[in-house]
């Protein structure tokens, strides 16, 4: 018989056993359950709950708190102003909480030395509402049940081996389906623990890495392994690194497995249904769907997915379990009749000798005539001729960025992404200056 309802938190795992580390220190399963019964009691009365605390611990807390409650996270995919006052506008009856509250609930609690017990909730919960990236346009929300999320978390332990003694260090924020699946749901449901912060700068990794004991796992994303990478650190012993949002370069995948001496995964996953399917990149360019995934129709079913689900990527499908990418559906441009994708014109530029990174973007239409792409570029020791020049003979005219502006970095959000509304905003803004002059 399906079960009704799911624990919070596993209960295989000893409860004095840790669940997060914070500057070295452990906090155990106990003290988790018995601070979530505490922010419980606070909680404002509304339906929805604005999860922003940035501590990885405090979100725990809270997204574990505002599910026992009944009511529903709300897990804005950015702290930018506009897409916080576009989700408040959408989501009338809810409140936002940050770190700051939680410590303020947190500190009028009195120490409780009963025995915590661990509560059961609904399969059919809606535990959160994810919001997409907003890489091709305004951010769309994906409700996600308890039952779904236990299931997804389940599926990446049997994938991954996520065993006790695991300690997991994550560069993503909680509020990514990414980082919500691997830092938040991988240690409520088994046996690992994670470590409270989220670094940014290599030497702040390192140093999380160190206060993280066990078999230790790096949760990360392209742009981040690469910094690691180039820092030329003295890495600590490494179980695996994971790394997810965009396609590992083979390149980079192999710097990184000589620098950390341990291998580097990838998920392939989307805010529609969450992490479907991995590989080692160095392995080659199939990924591996998870176990009770298959593809219908050209859509994915099966698992934890209440109904099949149509991919943004384009995909051709290997074998009953693997398959490959091709791009995304919204990155085919049409242009004089001839097309290509945007996958294809960034893998062109990014592998000219001298080019840190770049992107090319297709701007909005404005119905007089044939439109261009744009480009932005990060090289510091080329020309835009240069760069332009060595488009030239790897593309089509056609498809050759009018204009190409070099920058000292790309406009990503907070797991990596280059968003199209940031990236088409630097270009109004770089024009302008250029027009001034």
């Amino acid at each position: 018989m399906t079960p009704t309802k799911l624990p919070l938190l596993s209960t295989v795992t000893a409860l004095d056993t840790p669940l997060v580390w914070r500057e070295g220190a452990p906090i155990s399963r106990a003290a988790f359950l018995r601070q979530v019964a505490g922010i419980a009691r606070h909680l404002p009365a509304v339906r929805f709950i604005f999860n922003r605390c940035e501590d990885r611990y405090r979100f725990m807390a809270l997204f574990a708190a505002v599910g026992v409650n009944g009511q529903t996270n709300l897990l804005p995919s950015s702290r930018a102003d506009l897409h916080l006052q576009q989700l408040a506008e959408a989501y009338p009856d809810s409140a936002s909480v940050v770190d700051a509250d939680l410590a303020a609930w947190l500190a009028l609690e009195t120490a409780d030395d009963l025995p915590p017990t661990v509560p059961e909730l609904p399969v059919a919960q809606i535990m959160a509402i994810a919001f997409t990236s907003g890489s091709t346009g305004r951010a769309k929300p994906h409700p996600k049940t308890w039952g779904e999320l236990m299931n997804g978390a389940q599926q990446a332990r049997h994938r991954f081996g996520f065993a006790a003694g695991t300690g997991i260090v994550a560069t993503v924020p909680p509020q990514h389906l990414y980082g919500l699946e691997t830092s938040i749901m991988a240690p409520l449901t088994g046996g690992v623990s994670v470590h409270a912060g989220r670094p940014f700068f290599p030497e702040d990794v390192r140093t999380a890495l160190l206060e993280t004991p066990g078999r230790r796992v790096l949760v990360t994303t392209p742009v981040h392994l690469r910094a690691c990478v180039s820092a030329g650190l003295r890495w600590p012993d490494m179980a695996w690194l994971i790394s997810a949002t965009a396609p590992l370069a083979p390149e980079l995948a192999a710097q990184a497995e000589a620098a950390f001496n341990a291998p580097v995964l990838e998920i392939y996953g989307c805010t529609e249904a969450g992490s479907i399917a991995s590989r080692r990149t160095l392995d080659g360019d199939r990924w591996r769907l998870y176990d009770g995934f298959h593809w219908h129709d050209g859509e994915l079913s099966g698992a934890h997915l209440p109904e099949p689900v149509a991919l943004s990527d384009i995909v051709e499908v290997c074998s009953e379990t693997e398959f490959t990418l091709i791009g995304r559906s919204e990155d085919l441009v049409n242009i004089a009749g001839k097309r290509s994708s945007l996958a294809y014109l960034n893998h062109q530029i990014n592998a000219i000798a001298g080019v840190t990174e770049g992107v090319f973007a297709m701007p909005d239409g404005t119905g007089g005539g044939v439109e261009r792409l744009i480009a932005l570029v990060v090289a510091p020791g080329l020309s835009e001729r240069e760069i332009l020049t060595a488009l030239a003979e790897r593309l089509d005219p056609l498809f050759l960025p009018r204009p190409l502006l070099k920058v000292e970095a790309l406009p990503r959000n907070e797991t990596g992404k280059i968003t199209r509304e940031r990236l088409l905003a630097l270009v109004a803004v770089l024009r302008s200056t250029v027009d001034e002059v």
